[in-house]
């Protein structure tokens, strides 16, 4: 994981795929290289305040995504994990799930988080797995909470203590 530089944005809004075989988000198509750069500049501003957003990159040095900590609340010591991987060639073979690790002991052990939660969908069956394999604990469903591909779905809320993280 790295800082994201204004050309690693681009780099990952170019290289987006949704997929619609085993879908785990909202479409989100059609916005231009400017809106990169809207993202980027919200980054900046957020980044070390209310966010940590790093970049997933390869040996090579190829950005293949992105994880942040989330709306960080430093008097309640909590705040959400989020990631995604931009191509679905890179999905499901361990580099999320190897920087949701590493963001979770950035988050205790140097931000003194005591609670971290992350979301997905009931129907993302590899972010389940990822999330219950870093330790996190299903704590509740919302039902019918998000509308994808023409049917409601059920977002699933997780969370893992300090106290639980190994």
């Amino acid at each position: 994981m790295a800082v994201l530089e204004r050309q690693d944005c681009k780099k990952l809004w170019e290289d987006y795929e949704y997929d619609f075989d085993n879908p785990s988000d909202i479409i989100d198509i059609g916005h231009s290289h400017e809106k990169s750069d809207e993202w980027f500049d919200d980054i900046q501003k957020k980044q070390g305040i209310s966010n940590v957003r790093l970049g997933i990159f390869l040996n090579d040095g190829t950005v293949i995504g992105d994880i942040a900590l989330q709306d960080i609340d430093r008097t309640n010591r909590v705040c959400s994990v989020g990631m995604g991987i931009s191509r679905i060639q890179f999905r499901c073979r361990g580099y999320g799930q190897q920087a949701v690790k590493l963001m979770l002991s950035y988050g205790f052990d140097y931000l003194g988080m005591e609670r971290i939660t992350a979301s997905t969908l009931e129907i993302n069956a590899a972010g389940k797995k990822s999330l219950e394999k870093c330790g996190f604990v299903l704590e509740g469903t919302e039902r019918e909470a998000v509308y994808l591909n023409g049917r409601r779905q059920n977002r699933l809320n997780y969370a893992v203590l300090r106290s639980e993280y190994i």
